[in-house]
């Protein structure tokens, strides 16, 4: 069953431009793997995280760097969540969540479906 859903934009260039402001905004919310990636990688992981809060009902309460994501065996993204946002999704049920990452046209964007058994 699907116990939360979550859906976040992102526009690419502001991002760059937020980062290069504030160097230390990249190793506040990005985990160590995914630092280096590309800029359009970097805003889907963003909107990732934005996306996993609200799918969890908290938007805004978790921590940046309790969200990751990595690459599967074939290229797909999967979400490595731990700490309180792991905390969150067990008091919530989940078992599973699913995501969906696109970039174009200057926009990224983050789809997370939060799944119990």
């Amino acid at each position: 069953m699907i116990v939360g859903v979550g859906i976040d934009v992102v526009d690419i260039a502001r991002l760059g431009e937020r980062l290069d402001r504030t160097p230390a905004l990249r190793d506040r919310v990005f985990t160590p793997s995914e630092r280096d990636l590309p800029l359009h990688s970097l805003a889907a992981r963003f909107a990732a995280k934005e996306a996993v809060g609200k799918a969890l009902c908290t938007p805004g309460d978790l921590p940046w760097q309790g969200v990751e994501v990595t690459n599967g065996e074939h290229g797909e993204p999967v979400l490595v969540i731990s700490g309180t946002v792991a905390a969150r999704a067990e008091a919530m049920g989940v078992a599973r969540m699913h995501i969906s990452l696109s970039h174009d046209g200057g926009i990224a964007t983050a789809f997370v479906v939060a799944e119990s058994v």
